[in-house]
């Protein structure tokens, strides 16, 4: 089983570095996208969950393989310009897990302040729930932040066989969701529900609720099969229900 922090400390040292007193990441792709109406995406290297529905799963076991490192600027200034040449109100980092390497992370945000643009934080909770001061430096860029917390599957056992990851990291999820509203960071939570029941996506919106009560509208996601992934699910006896 994969323990998520460690291998959060472990993907760092691979895809972030400090070069000219810089925070440089890894970035395999810049683009617009259709999401969200329309959206401004860097897509970067390096996640701390090995998910066997994941659409970019070569970059994610291959970390040291793919990518180019980019400081905060030049990650800034592409996603401003792709937003200007397509007429987007919106920009984000997508790809895989973008709170690894959170200086590398908060400069962005800075550099994109004040550029009358929404920041679309695409993230599966793990390193924000761990550490509730990550919310807090979140909170200075309130104004135009909008975190979305993708949690894996609808409860321990799910998130521990679909991620092959430790079951405490599907608390961890949910305490992000804690952490940003005690924060005041706009905030909304996303399932993967296709490996699960009616029962247990109810239970789920139960959980979430309790958490806020707007929270029982959570975001549907299901699998799609991008990268092997029906190949690899199938392999470990991972049955989909929907």
């Amino acid at each position: 089983m994969i323990d998520p922090i460690n291998l959060s400390k472990e993907t760092k040292e691979i895809v972030c570095r400090d070069k000219n007193n810089e925070k440089e990441r890894k970035y395999y792709r810049f683009r617009g996208t259709k999401f969200y109406g329309g959206i401004a995406t860097a897509d970067c290297i390096g996640c701390n969950l090995r998910c066997l529905f994941c659409w970019a799963w070569n970059k994610t076991v291959n970390p040291e393989e793919n990518g180019e490192f980019y400081n905060p600027k030049d990650v800034a200034e592409k996603l401003i310009q792709i937003s200007e040449e397509n007429d987007y109100n919106k920009v984000r980092i997508s790809g895989n897990e973008p709170t690894i390497g959170k200086e590398h992370l908060l400069q962005v945000l800075t550099e994109i302040q004040g550029e009358n643009l929404e920041f679309i934080l695409e993230t599966n909770g793990i390193l924000i729930g761990e550490d509730p001061s990550y919310a807090k430096k979140l909170n200075q860029f309130k104004d135009f932040l909008r975190v979305r917390v993708s949690i894996k599957g609808c409860n321990s056992n799910q998130f521990s066989e679909i991620t092959q990851s430790k079951p405490e990291g599907f608390e961890l999820q949910l305490n992000a969701l804690k952490n940003l509203l005690e924060n005041e960071v706009d905030c909304h939570p996303a399932a993967m529900i296709s490996f699960s029941t009616d029962e247990e996506i109810k239970e789920l919106r139960e959980k979430l609720k309790e958490i806020n009560p707007r929270f029982v509208n959570l975001e549907p996601e299901k699998i799609k099969n991008y990268g092997g992934a029906m190949k690899r699910l199938k392999d470990n006896g991972i049955e989909i229900k929907r």
